[in-house]
């Protein structure tokens, strides 16, 4: 059988072992070192952000946020309903109550007409602010962040970027993650890049910098033995971890491309398919770096859904899943408040994952389209 084509693999660009090897030979295995400062220095000056703090998972980095703002047991904290279980799970970490809002129907994010109801309807109930927003930019899409942002400072609420799945995606020319007071970066091994496992917090704010190093590396406090006056957190990145970093910061506008080319490919394979649509740009002042390319089936005007596609590809050894499951569908989120348009729950039942890989081959894109093209013939004969 041909191998497997996966949803997102890695990719690595070559100098990912100079960088460790480098980690190796000063014997800088341990946490801190050359290659953790060059890749927050990477991050840096790429998105824009003032201060990064390299930490070993984007779940981590919203943990820190969330502590560094004051969320705390009895809080609310307004988060998208549409995404992966970590970028909710740190409210309950806290003792936090989530609030979850649902999307709007052009990029999949959050839609600002439910965060100002959400907001209204909880200062009315609860006589407090909600503490905090966490908000997904989906799929590498940015959300409508100028409305978000509006609403966020009228309401003075701070607003944490979960941009997981974004490093590379810019909103009116400026880089995700920035908008905020502060924003999430994840380098798992699916994501645009990967340090194998790991993540980042960038912020313009060098005191809630320093504050989420020290919070990272288990709350040492500055003394010649072990003090601690604060609980603290195994949360900081590796040297040699972050010497992959360093190598896939360099080959990361590489890697948008190719997703983006993976995009058009899908534009492409199905533009004459009925009942399929995409995560598109909205406009131009939308960049996305189109992480993971999804679409929407219309069963009605397709022949088929989501699953019956996913079962074809699956059978030719082909990786793609559903879109993600609502928050507030989840058992655990199951007496949550959410505040919803019936948009997230209407993209879960029909979207689809298409396989986006960094490197994905002309030989792979061959065996996806006549997989495709095969499956499309046979249902709208």
């Amino acid at each position: 059988m041909n191998h497997r084509i996966f949803l997102s693999p890695p990719h690595m660009g070559g100098n990912e072992q100079k960088y460790i090897q480098e980690a190796f030979d000063s014997n800088y295995i341990a946490p801190l070192g050359k290659n953790v400062e060059e890749f927050e220095k990477s991050i840096c000056q790429y998105t824009g952000a003032q201060e990064c703090v390299a930490l070993s998972s984007g779940t981590a980095a919203l943990h820190l946020a969330l502590i560094i703002l004051g969320v705390k047991a009895g809080n609310e904290v307004l988060c998208s309903s549409f995404t992966f279980c970590a970028s909710a799970n740190p409210i309950v970490y806290q003792g936090a109550k989530p609030i979850f809002v649902d999307s709007e129907k052009d990029t999949w994010n959050m839609c600002p007409d439910q965060l100002e109801r959400a907001i209204e309807d909880r200062i009315a109930k609860t006589g407090r602010t909600p503490k905090a927003i966490i908000l997904v930019h989906l799929y590498g899409m940015p959300a409508q962040m100028d409305k978000i942002m509006t609403i966020a400072e009228r309401y003075q609420i701070p607003v944490i970027e979960d941009a997981a799945e974004a490093l590379g995606s810019t909103y009116l020319g400026q880089d995700l993650g920035t908008f905020g007071d502060f924003g999430v970066f994840s380098f798992n091994g699916n994501k645009i890049i990967t340090t194998s496992g790991g993540g980042a917090l960038v912020c313009d704010n060098k005191k809630w910098a320093d504050r989420a190093r020290f919070l990272s590396t288990q709350a040492r406090d500055a003394a010649p033995y072990y003090q601690h006056t604060a609980i603290g957190f195994n949360y900081r990145m590796s040297n040699v971890l972050a010497g992959i970093g360093r190598g896939q910061m360099e080959i990361l506008d590489d890697h948008v491309s190719v997703c983006r080319s993976n995009y058009q490919f899908y534009k492409d394979l199905f533009k004459d398919v009925a009942g399929i649509s995409f995560l598109d740009e909205p406009d131009e002042i939308y960049r996305s770096n189109f992480w993971l390319t999804t679409i929407l089936i219309d069963e009605k005007a397709a022949g088929f859904n989501n699953y019956d596609l996913m079962e074809a590809l699956d059978k030719a050894n082909i990786e793609s899943r559903p879109l993600w499951k609502p928050m507030h569908l989840q058992p655990f989120f199951a007496s949550a408040e959410a505040y919803l348009n019936g948009v997230s729950e209407f993209l879960f039942n029909c979207g689809i994952c298409l396989p986006s890989g960094k490197n994905m081959t002309e030989e792979e894109r061959k065996r996806i389209r006549d997989c495709v093209e095969a499956f499309v013939a046979e249902k709208q004969a």
